[in-house]
């Protein structure tokens, strides 16, 4: 299968860090190490950071690739303000966002993507990019991620291709047969 060519921008440390910590928020995972700060460690196994949510979220083809450094900016400075009001103390060690723990960073998006807020499109979208990372690796080639142990397909229970690389399945959706296939399909499934 021939892969469109891509282009992943490239992003500094600390919207890479940020922007790892708002995908562990949409899909939570186990850290990485044992100081990981991006990851709270909530879950276990593997959430959208492991998944790849960041070389989706840089893949030019989301069409939000160029304003990535800024959503880091933008959701940093909403965890600033959250923690001003909340009376949190932030640790200066790491980006905003990433300092506050899993719980304030939940609400601080529950906020974020309420109906209402003047911002709501851009953290929806953030979100289903990480969303996307974890549940149909759509970044990835499908065999490639199964094999690769790929944790949202894997999680799913997606199965392995057949020796050709294509799916068959021995059980129908539906319990039976709904339909005969076309007389004209190909041995590969698809139509004549």
């Amino acid at each position: 299968m021939r892969r469109i060519p891509e282009r992943k921008v490239d992003i500094g440390p600390d919207a890479t860090i940020t922007l790892e910590a708002y995908a562990d928020t949409i899909v939570p995972g186990e850290k990485r190490w044992p100081g990981d700060r991006a990851i709270a460690g909530v879950s276990a196994g593997g959430g959208a950071v492991a998944s790849g949510a960041l070389d989706l979220l840089r893949w030019d083809a989301t069409g939000i690739h160029d304003g990535l450094e800024d959503l880091a900016d933008r959701v940093n400075d909403h965890a600033r303000a959250y923690a001003d009001k909340a009376g949190l103390t932030l640790d200066p060690a790491v980006p905003p966002f990433v300092s506050l723990d899993y719980d304030e960073r939940v609400r601080l998006v529950q906020a974020l993507t309420a109906p209402g807020h003047p911002e709501k499109d851009f953290w929806v979208l953030l979100s289903l990019f990480c969303n996307m990372a974890f549940d149909s690796a759509a970044h990835l080639h499908t065999a490639e991620a199964l094999a690769e142990g790929h944790p949202g397909l894997t999680a799913m229970g997606i199965t392995q291709p057949d020796a050709d690389g294509l799916w068959r399945f021995q059980d129908f959706g539906y319990g039976r047969q709904l339909a005969d296939p076309h007389p004209d399909t190909t041995p590969t499934g698809s139509p004549a």
